[in-house]
């Protein structure tokens, strides 16, 4: 994902409820909304929370929830999409908002009750769209032990590993197999600089840079090559001119 000003973001939106008439009725909305403000969205349709929970994609930015459903109802299906994913969004559908309330226990971004206009979900899905602008981006990251999903201001730096590459973040480590060039092609717009042939730095997290070592806030040590090191710092202090 790149600037969120200027590049058009792919946002990936579930919808899990019971009800397959209103189901697809909100897919409809979705595409009517996808199409009159040109945001590119890919729209997943779930029918009950087993269904979501057991095919659950870590790139979900957002969930349409259903509260009354059987088998899982949506407040134990939200319960464990938040043992996954704490950055997804998640809004409630209901057609009683006493089980609204509940929901906000999960982190939802907000509930709407049944049955809706589609001037309703425009408005919401135009509330949070903004916000995600706003708000600090994430990347996903697949290998043989699953995919992952990691917040771009949780990522230190990133370095080769044994062919591959290895981020280290607040969480821990991960390994990637796409190559330096495509996760720095990835990652540049928000701050990160290829500072040695292998390693890429969140610049936001420099502390300081003495000769060849920069020191990272978090006490890790990242090397800057000598042929890098001017461009470095000249792109490091455009960074900080941005940050003031």
């Amino acid at each position: 994902r790149r600037n969120l000003d200027e590049v058009s973001i792919m946002y990936n939106i579930a919808i899990c409820d019971d009800e397959q008439d209103f189901a697809d009725e909100m897919k409809q909305y979705i595409q009517r909304y996808q199409e009159e403000s040109g945001e590119e969205i890919r729209v997943m349709v779930f029918r009950n929370g087993l269904e979501l929970i057991e095919n659950y994609d870590p790139s979900t930015d957002l969930i349409f929830l259903d509260i009354q459903m059987d088998q899982m109802d949506g407040l134990e299906t939200a319960k464990r999409i938040r043992e996954k994913d704490e950055e997804a969004g998640i809004i409630f559908l209901t057609s009683l908002k006493q089980y609204a309330l509940e929901g906000y226990q999960y982190q939802a971004v907000n509930y709407l009750i049944k049955p809706m206009k589609y001037i309703r979900l425009k408005t919401e899905l135009d509330r949070w769209i903004e916000k995600c602008r706003k708000k600090n981006p994430c990347i996903v990251i697949a290998n043989d032990q699953g995919t992952f999903k990691a917040a771009v201001n949780k990522i230190h730096y990133i370095e080769t590993y044994k062919r591959n590459l290895l981020l280290h973040t607040e969480e821990g480590e991960v390994i990637s197999y796409e190559s330096m060039k495509a996760l720095e092609q990835r990652l540049s717009p928000f701050g990160f600089y290829r500072c040695h042939a292998g390693y890429l730095v969140n610049m936001g997290l420099v502390r300081k840079v003495e000769k060849l070592e920069i020191t990272l806030s978090s006490g890790e040590t990242v090397y800057v090559s000598k042929p890098k090191k001017k461009d470095f710092m000249k792109a490091l202090a455009g960074y900080w001119g941005k940050m003031l």
